[in-house]
């Protein structure tokens, strides 16, 4: 059984309820949740012209290697109408792989652990909230030091279910 870290995130369509359906198909076709942080807002990042996203971090055990992960979580993306054309550009669904076990992949199509997550707070935040002690395998430091520690200054709060007045 293997434990992988995934980020959900979206800005497009109903937010919240793509994030919930992300999760059920992720049930289905990954594996088992054994961990699901709360739902933040954040701002965009990279190309910050677009709407405010909404993330999640889960920890899922699962019997599917990397590839086979990677391929499962295309698939759920696709299916949820993703279309990819360019970097930071808005998006009903985005799966990422932040961790998978304690192990270390670089290849042209898949890197893990997820590259520059330490300079984002968006997926530290969520990734925090669920295993704070979890020990980034290239750098050597907890995900809460790497969030103390974290440059990105843009927002990044719970979600709340009840509009303010």
């Amino acid at each position: 059984m293997n434990t992988t870290y995934l980020l959900i995130g979206g800005n497009l369509g109903d937010r919240l309820v793509n994030l919930q359906k992300a999760v059920e198909l992720i049930s289905r076709q990954i594996g088992k949740i054994e961990q699901i942080s709360s739902v933040y807002e954040t701002a965009a990042w990279g190309l910050t012209e677009q709407p405010d996203y909404l993330n999640q971090a889960v920890r899922v055990n699962s019997y599917l290697e990397p590839n086979e992960l990677l391929k499962a979580i295309l698939a759920i993306e696709m299916n949820m109408g993703r279309v990819r054309r360019k970097a930071w550009e808005p998006r009903l669904i985005d799966i990422d792989i932040l961790f998978y076990n304690h192990d270390i992949l670089r290849e042209d199509y898949l890197q893990i652990p997820h590259p520059h997550m330490e300079e984002r707070r968006f997926a530290l935040v969520p990734m925090a909230e669920i295993d704070k002690d979890f020990v980034h395998p290239l750098l050597n430091h907890t995900i809460g030091e790497l969030l103390e520690s974290c440059p990105d200054s843009l927002p990044v709060k719970k979600f709340s279910l009840v509009p303010s007045d």
